[in-house]
């Protein structure tokens, strides 16, 4: 199964997207282990619309369009469920094993997400009740993906 993850807007400093590419990278051949493999990002533009929620139904329209139709869709929202690392990498490993074509991960921008790209998705992710800036969750769930992988393999870089 294929990991894409789907982004509302772009990293634009060259060291966050080194950093995410980074983690990506590495990541990519550990997550096999979880059943993942060719791990892609796709960066849609930003909505330059008028209000938030004009923002976010244009944005949500560019999501769905994107996402295949019998993709697997984990959304990172605020409200949605947090957990350990652990967990996370047991997570990934029960939704890829429920098979399809794509496991999505779908981050909004910055006004977040439309309740109709919520509605689609399988599992709501959230990391933590604060809000975080586009680019450092694009490198948080980068480098939790390389921990999922790392947890699967049985590597030290994760420690309890």
């Amino acid at each position: 199964m294929k990991l894409r993850i789907l982004a509302i807007g772009r990293l634009k400093e060259r060291c966050e997207r080194a950093l995410a590419d980074n983690y990506l990278h590495r990541a990519a051949p550990l997550l096999k282990r979880i059943g993942l493999a060719a791990v892609e990002t796709r960066e849609l533009p930003e909505s330059r619309a008028a209000t938030p929620e004009q923002r976010k139904r244009q944005e949500a329209a560019a999501l769905l369009k994107a996402l295949d139709a019998r993709a697997i869709v984990v959304a990172l929202d605020e409200r949605g469920e947090e957990c350990t690392s652990r967990a996370f990498a047991g997570k990934l490993r029960e939704l890829a094993a429920r098979g399809g074509p794509v496991l999505a991960i779908v981050i909004g921008g910055p006004d977040g997400l439309d309740e109709t790209v919520k509605a689609r998705a399988d599992w709501l992710l959230s990391f933590g009740r604060m809000t975080w800036p586009h680019r450092l969750v694009r490198i948080m769930l980068a480098e939790q993906l390389f921990r999922a992988g790392s947890i699967a393999a049985g590597l030290p870089y994760h420690r309890d």
